[in-house]
């Protein structure tokens, strides 16, 4: 009889490099669900596919709300179809913010160019004035 391997919190801590606090947070807003023996966490291969997923969903730069949602979804009998569309959703609205905020930063740095190059122009005037 085989039986499913499991993880302790220290063994998910130091795999997917964050603290056990992170992932007892996690945990607190229901995005894992960990078997309990006494005080010991025990996580499955499931807890642990979804913390690289928790992961990966805040390195996109989503809420823990819209992570939840997507996650959530498989759980469902809309299964993963309907999961992957809302991801689908999701990354393109994440990624219309970060081309908004690509432009901000361009034509903030182009400002900064152009006030940097008249700072050099007022500069050499001046010595040249002296």
């Amino acid at each position: 009889m085989m039986t499913e391997r499991t993880y302790s919190i220290s063994d998910l801590s130091r795999e997917f490099d964050v603290t056990a606090r992170a992932i007892r947070f996690y945990e607190d807003k229901d995005l894992i669900q960990p078997m309990r023996e006494g005080q010991r966490r025990i996580y499955t291969a499931r807890d642990r596919v979804r913390l690289k997923l928790i992961l990966r969903g805040k390195r996109l730069g989503f809420s823990l709300s819209e992570i939840k949602d997507i996650l959530d979804l498989y759980d469902t009998d809309m299964g993963e179809s309907r999961q992957l569309e809302l991801l689908l959703d999701k990354i393109e609205e994440r990624r219309r913010a970060l081309e908004a905020h690509r432009r901000d930063i361009d034509l903030t740095l182009a400002e900064m160019d152009d006030l940097e190059r008249q700072c050099r122009e007022n500069l050499k005037e001046r010595a040249g004035a002296d």
